[in-house]
């Protein structure tokens, strides 16, 4: 059985194996919970308010998203075997797109059909700018541009962290990161968000310090003495926990619950191809969700909608995620599958649709009209489509190949 995190295609198995289609389908369909999520706020405000009392369905996406992602990184830096090879596969899958989105985001800027978020005028445009680049500007208290890059930070963190376990061959430790991580949730959970290393050294200091210890764990990866290698990777990993614990916008519990539930993520997927005894994988899947959906009761001023909505939108996700997987022996339809090829398309672009729309349809406020909600859908999927058959599937095409190449040589 083999899955191409690169293309984000999926392939099929001739022995039997369990297909992978499953994942693309919930992607697609976490990609359009999101987009949903936020469309209703410009065209359904009542809808999501009465909705989000009792289910957040942008949070359902995220976690989804998240336990996608703890399932399949690092099977696939486990099979290349190469850190360098995963980097590579890394850069050009998210970077292309984000770039695109840039240049529209700036467009639109300049042409002044929407505003940078507003809170991006107290940095410096060096600042804001490179801590964007790194992906981690939600974790150096420098205002997102476009709303849900936030989930990115938390992607490259566990990349780091993820790394730094394979370099010291921990990386198959998965339970017992797992219970670290939760355990120290509820250790730091009367702490709330806090900007201790901004506040200590100021927002540009801790950005130069963050890109070189980026440039650091990843460039390591391409270094032949061991030593120098391990020690570049374990502190890129270090760098990203301080930075979740130390100086993330969300609280440490919450910063730390979403690292555990990628993890899970990774648990279920070991306990799948008989690495973890079933028994171990469900004890830990079931100790996470009790105290993330604890965690919510105590600190209901940090999540959306309340701790009733919290609870119900995690066990949720744990419900999609085993549906998925009792379903993975069976093929998926070709739409679901092609609509989580185009998952990080649907994600990434659709602010940038609603930015255009707010200022041409419009938002309602004082009623509720489902019609534009639809028209926003038939006009954002088909632009995905696009970017992804003309910016990501090429870009991804060439990183698999240069990765091929150098890690060949």
């Amino acid at each position: 059985m083999t899955s191409s995190v690169l293309t984000g295609t999926t392939h099929f198995a001739r022995n039997g194996a369990p297909r992978l289609g499953w994942l693309d389908a919930l992607r697609g369909v976490a990609a359009i919970a999101v987009a949903v999520h936020h469309a209703t706020f410009l065209y359904t405000p009542h809808a999501r308010e009465a909705t989000l009392e009792w289910f957040n369905p942008g949070l359902w996406g995220v976690m989804v998203f998240f336990l996608v992602s703890g399932y399949i990184i690092p099977a696939s830096l486990e099979r290349h075997g190469r850190v360098e090879r995963f980097w590579i596969s890394r850069l050009f899958r998210i970077y292309p797109l984000w770039c695109a989105g840039a240049v529209v985001l700036s467009v639109l800027a300049v042409t002044e059909v929407s505003r940078l978020r507003g809170e991006l005028d107290r940095f410096d445009p060096v600042t804001a700018v490179l801590a964007h680049v790194t992906m981690m500007q939600d974790l150096l208290t420098v205002p997102n541009a476009v709303n849900v890059l936030w989930t990115l930070s938390y992607e490259m963190a566990f990349y780091l962290v993820v790394t730094g376990l394979f370099a010291i061959r921990w990386h198959e430790r998965s339970v017992p990161v797992v219970a670290v991580l939760t355990l120290g949730g509820l250790a730091l959970g009367s702490v709330g968000a806090g900007t201790l290393l901004t506040g200590a050294l100021g927002a540009p200091v801790v950005v130069a310090v963050t890109v070189l210890g980026m440039a650091i764990a990843i460039g390591s990866a391409y270094l032949s003495r061991p030593s120098l290698r391990s020690g570049g990777m374990v502190a890129g990993g270090v760098l990203a926990l301080a930075l979740v614990i130390l100086n993330g916008r969300l609280s440490p519990w919450f910063g730390l619950s979403i690292l555990a539930v990628m993890f899970t993520g990774t648990v279920l997927h070991r306990a799948e191809h008989g690495l973890l005894r079933w028994r171990t994988a469900a004890l830990t899947c079931a100790g996470v969700l009790v105290v993330t959906t604890a965690q919510g009761w105590w600190h209901p001023e940090d999540v959306e909608g309340g701790p009733v909505s919290w609870t119900v939108t995690l066990v949720l996700t744990a419900c999609a995620f085993g549906v998925g997987m009792a379903t993975r022996h069976r093929s998926m339809p070709g739409w679901a599958v092609r609509l989580g090829m185009m998952s990080f398309s649907v994600y990434l672009l659709h602010p940038l649709l609603l930015k255009v729309s707010d200022v041409t349809v419009g938002r309602w406020r004082d009623h509720d009209n489902p019609v534009p909600l639809v028209v926003f859908l038939a006009v954002l999927l088909p632009v995905c489509w696009v970017t992804y058959r003309w910016i990501e599937r090429p870009a991804q095409r060439k990183g698999h190949d240069l990765a091929r190449r150098m890690t060949s040589a």
